[in-house]
């Protein structure tokens, strides 16, 4: 992760993406946080935001448009199913830990050093968002949908296998009921963290025996944590 005081390394992300920009400064944008842009007395346009914005709408329409080529007999519901699991902030986090983005992104010292690991797993996740917001803008359709699908593809293939899991609330429901024991509940055990940074702990229990706990910035991102904690005691035990 860049600190405060470095500046980005143009040609090393060159070659993690396999693009070149011909207009630099959106790649900066892309990688630069509110928080930094704070710090250093810079405009808020100057932060990724706004093209973390179009970078989601994008990567969006490539996959879509990619498992509608590749699924010709697959009904509207599954191709939902399978495109919420590749664009959700797991995936994003993964590829961005995968390609080496995450060391580039610029943050303020005091969200770099402070900021809880959920917290910065979110901000890494929309940068890899940015960044195809800003390849669109400099190349064209064409080219941030050849990105995509490069970087994007064992993500795709994984999720057409069945091997890609982003909603563990159902996979654990699916695998209670195959058990025939599923009472399922959900509860919030903990908040905390001031309004804008408000964190979740959330347990899940089976006929009233708490299985597991889970964190997360909602209470649903905690939900989902709790569930996929469930699922891998289940797979230990």
């Amino acid at each position: 992760m860049s600190s405060s005081n470095e500046s980005i390394d143009l040609e090393r992300v060159y070659g993690i993406l396999g693009y070149v920009f011909r207009s630099p400064e959106l790649l900066v944008k892309a990688l630069t946080h509110s928080s930094y842009c704070y710090e250093h007395g810079m405009k808020y346009t100057e932060n990724n935001e706004r093209l973390e914005f179009l970078g989601d709408a994008v990567l969006d329409a490539v996959i879509a448009e990619e498992l509608f080529e590749r699924l010709r007999e697959s009904e509207e519901g599954d191709l939902s199913r399978l495109r919420s699991e590749i664009v959700c902030e797991t995936s994003l986090l993964r590829k961005s830990a995968e390609i080496g983005l995450n060391d580039h992104l610029r943050m303020g010292n005091g969200e770099a050093n402070h900021a809880a690991d959920g917290r910065k797993r979110a901000l890494y996740a929309d940068a890899m968002e940015a960044v195809l917001g800003a390849i669109f803008l400099d190349g064209g359709w064409e080219q941030v949908k050849s990105v995509i699908l490069r970087l994007f593809e064992n993500l795709i293939d994984d999720a057409i296998n069945g091997k890609l899991i982003s909603d563990y609330k159902s996979a654990l429901q699916e695998k209670l009921q195959a058990d025939g024991n599923c009472n399922i509940r959900y509860v919030t055990e903990l908040e905390e963290g001031p309004p804008h940074d408000r964190r979740f702990t959330v347990s899940v229990s089976n006929n009233g025996t708490v299985m597991a706990r889970g964190s997360g910035y909602s209470k649903k991102s905690a939900e989902q944590d709790a569930a996929r904690n469930a699922l891998s005691s289940m797979k230990l035990s």
